[in-house]
C-alpha cells in the first residue's frame, strides 16, 4: 500500500518522550533502593551483631522498613505510568490503524491480514505494561550494582562481571536463534487465520455441500504448521531461560563461596558474604528476567515496526480545500487500472464524460472490466494511469466527506453492517435525520417492508444483514446509497436479487436521480435496466470499444425482407 497524499497524519502520542525519560528516572531511583536489603545485611552482621545493641538492630530495621516502603511505592507508580501510557498509545494509534486495516482488502490484502495488523496496537500496548519493559528499564542500572560489589572486593566484582557477560551473551544468541522462527511464525500465524475466516465466511457452503470434514483438515494442516513454528520458538527461549536461572544460580553460589574465601583470608567481612550475594542475584535480574520475556519482546518489536510501517501510508485530508458540492460532470481520462494482488491491468485506456442529468449503462460480457471500472470511479482501486475527475477535480483532490456526502454505492457483493436498518440507511450517521433516512427507503421501494417488522427502522440485521432476504437486503443497500441524494450515484448490478416490485422502484428512482441532476453509473446485464439510462457504455477486454447514446449503441435489429411467394399472398389474403 501507498499513500497518494504527502500530508501525513501526526500519530505521536502527546508527551510520549518526557513520560519514558520520567519512567527511566524513576527506575534508577527504585534500582538505588534495591540496595536497602544489601545494606541491611551488611550493617546487621558488621554492626549490630557485632556491637550486641538491641536499639542498633531496630533503628537499621526502622530505616529498612521505610526504603522498603519507598521503593514499593515508586515500582507500583513506574508500573501504573506504563499502562496508562499504553493504554493512551492504544486511544491514540487503534483508530488509525484501524483505518488502514478497512483498506487493507481494496490493495489485495487477505482479511487475516488485515486483522493482524490490527492487533499490532494490542500487542504494544500489552508490551508497555509487561515485566519485559521494565527488565529493559532496569537493565541500565546493573553498573550501580557491579560497582557496589567491586567496593566490596575487586574479585567479587570481576565475577559478577564475568556472570553479567555470560548472560548478555545468552541474550543475544537467544536474539539471533529466534528471529527467523519469528518471522515464520508470524506468517504461519496470518495463514491459519485466514483459514479461520474462510471457513466462517463460507459456514453454509460447507454444510450445504459436506466439506465441512475437509474444511476441518485444511485448518488443521495450517494449525499444525504454526504450532511447529511455535514450538521451535519457545524451545529456543525456554532453553536459554533456563540457562539463564541455573547460571545465575551458580553465579550465586560461586559469589558466596569466593565471599567466604575472602572472608577466611580477612579479606571480608561475614557481612558482605551476604551483601554481595543479594546485590549479584539483584544485578542479573533484568538480564534473567529479559530472556524469559524475549519472545514477548520480539513480538512487540515486531508488532511495532509493523505499525510504523502500517500508519505511514495513511494519508490525511484535513488541510484538502473544501470544494463546492459537485453539480457538472463526471470525467473519466484515459485510466488504467491493474489488480492491485497481482498487477495484471484489468482496465486500459478508459475515457468518457457524463454530465448532471446523465445516466451510463455499463454493459459487456463477464469479465470485460465493468466493476474494475466501477471501482475506479470511486477510488476503491487507485488508477496506475489517468484521472478521474469530479466537476475538473481529480478524486484525491476531495476530502473524505465527498464520498459520504455526494456518493452512493450499491456493490456486486451487497454487503449490510451488524446494526439497524436505519442505522444502515444512514451509513451510520451519528445524528441522522429520521425524514432522510425515510426518503431514502421510500426511493428504494422499501418502507412498506420495513415497517410491517416487528422493529421497524430498529431492527438488528445481524452480522452481514443475514436476518433479511438477498432481495430485501439489496433493496437495503440501494437506500443507502440514495441517502442525501448525493450526485454521484453507482450501481453494480443493482437488480441481480430483486422482484418485479424491486426492478420498477430501482427504474424509478434512476429516473428521480436524473430529475434532480445527479449522474448514475449502472452495471446492467438485465436489459430491464436499460430503459431509464439514456447513455450506454460496452467493456470487452478491458476496453470501452463503445459509447454513446443508449439509440446509437444499442440499435435495434433491421427488418428481415420476406419475398412474397402466390402462395403466402393466398394465405395472408
Amino acid at each position: 500500500m501507498s499513500g497518494t497524499n504527502k500530508n501525513k497524519p501526526d500519530y505521536q502520542v502527546d508527551g510520549m518522550g518526557g513520560l519514558m525519560a520520567y519512567v527511566f528516572g524513576l527506575s534508577g531511583l527504585i534500582n538505588v533502593l534495591a540496595l536497602t536489603g544489601a545494606f541491611y545485611m551488611l550493617q546487621i552482621y558488621d554492626r549490630a551483631l557485632a556491637s550486641g545493641s538491641v536499639s542498633t538492630l531496630l533503628a537499621l530495621s526502622a530505616l529498612a522498613i521505610g526504603l522498603y516502603v519507598f521503593q514499593g511505592m515508586f515500582d507500583i507508580l513506574r508500573s501504573q505510568i506504563l499502562v496508562r501510557l499504553g493504554a493512551r498509545l492504544d486511544r491514540r494509534l487503534a483508530p488509525l490503524a484501524h483505518k488502514v486495516v478497512i483498506d487493507m482488502p481494496r490493495y489485495g490484502y487477505s482479511t487475516a491480514e488485515a486483522t493482524e495488523r490490527g492487533r499490532d496496537v494490542d500487542t504494544v500496548r500489552g508490551f508497555l505494561a509487561s515485566p519485559g519493559l521494565i527488565a529493559l528499564f532496569d537493565l541500565p542500572w546493573m553498573p550501580i550494582y557491579l560497582v557496589f560489589v567491586w567496593l566490596l572486593h575487586p574479585m567479587l566484582g570481576l565475577l559478577t562481571v564475568g556472570g553479567a557477560v555470560v548472560l548478555g551473551l545468552l541474550t543475544l544468541a537467544t536474539e539471533l536463534l529466534t528471529r527467523r522462527h519469528a518471522k515464520e511464525m508470524m506468517r504461519s500465524a496470518v495463514l491459519r487465520s485466514a483459514v479461520i475466516d474462510s471457513n466462517a465466511r463460507n459456514s453454509d457452503i460447507l454444510h450445504s455441500m459436506g466439506i465441512s470434514g475437509r474444511a476441518v483438515d485444511r485448518f488443521e494442516r495450517a494449525n499444525r504448521r504454526h504450532l511447529d513454528t511455535q514450538t521451535k520458538t519457545s524451545d529456543i527461549s525456554g532453553t536459554f531461560s533456563g540457562l539463564s536461572k541455573v547460571l545465575r544460580m551458580m553465579l550465586q553460589s560461586a559469589i558466596l563461596g569466593l565471599g567466604a574465601y575472602l572472608t577466611i583470608k580477612g579479606e571480608l567481612s561475614a557481612g558482605s558474604i551476604i551483601a554481595s550475594s543479594i546485590v549479584t542475584a539483584r544485578a542479573l535480574s533484568p538480564v534473567d528476567q529479559a530472556i524469559s520475556q524475549w519472545k514477548g519482546m520480539v513480538a512487540a518489536r515486531r508488532s511495532h515496526a509493523r505499525l510504523k510501517e502500517t500508519l505511514a501510508v495513511i494519508t490525511d485530508d484535513d488541510g484538502l480545500l473544501s470544494l463546492p458540492a459537485p453539480q457538472e460532470s463526471l470525467t473519466v481520462e484515459a485510466i488504467t487500472t491493474v489488480a492491485p494482488h497481482t498487477g495484471a491491468v484489468l482496465l486500459s485506456d478508459v475515457s468518457f464524460e457524463l454530465k448532471a442529468g446523465q445516466a451510463l449503462a455499463l454493459i459487456g460480457p463477464s469479465g470485460g472490466g465493468k466493476t474494475t471500472l466501477v471501482r475506479s470511479l470511486l477510488g476503491i482501486w487507485p488508477t496506475l494511469r489517468g484521472a478521474v475527475r469530479v466537476d475538473g477535480a481529480e478524486l484525491k483532490q476531495w476530502p473524505s466527506s465527498f464520498f459520504s456526502e455526494h456518493v452512493g454505492y450499491l456493490p456486486q457483493d451487497v454487503a449490510l453492517m451488524d446494526g439497524t436498518i436505519s442505522e444502515n440507511i444512514s451509513r451510520f450517521a451519528d445524528s441522522p435525520e429520521p425524514r432522510t433516512i425515510i426518503r431514502a427507503a421510500r426511493a428504494a421501494g422499501i418502507h412498506d417492508m420495513i415497517v410491517r417488522l416487528p422493529n421497524g427502522y430498529q431492527t438488528e440485521l445481524g452480522p452481514s444483514g443475514m436476518a433479511l432476504s438477498a432481495g430485501q437486503r439489496q433493496r437495503i443497500a440501494l437506500a443507502r446509497a440514495l441517502y442525501g441524494d448525493p450526485f454521484l450515484i453507482v450501481l453494480d448490478e443493482p437488480n441481480s436479487n430483486l422482484d418485479a416490485e424491486g426492478e420498477e422502484a430501482l427504474m424509478q428512482a434512476i429516473t428521480k436521480v436524473r430529475a434532480r441532476g445527479g449522474i448514475v453509473v449502472i452495471v446492467a446485464h438485465r436489459p430491464s435496466a436499460l430503459q431509464p439510462v439514456d447513455m450506454v457504455g460496452v467493456m470487452q477486454n478491458g476496453k470501452l470499444v463503445a459509447f454513446g447514446p443508449k439509440e446509437e449503441v444499442i440499435k435495434p435489429p433491421a427488418p428481415q425482407l420476406v419475398r412474397q411467394t402466390p402462395e403466402r399472398v393466398a394465405a395472408a389474403e
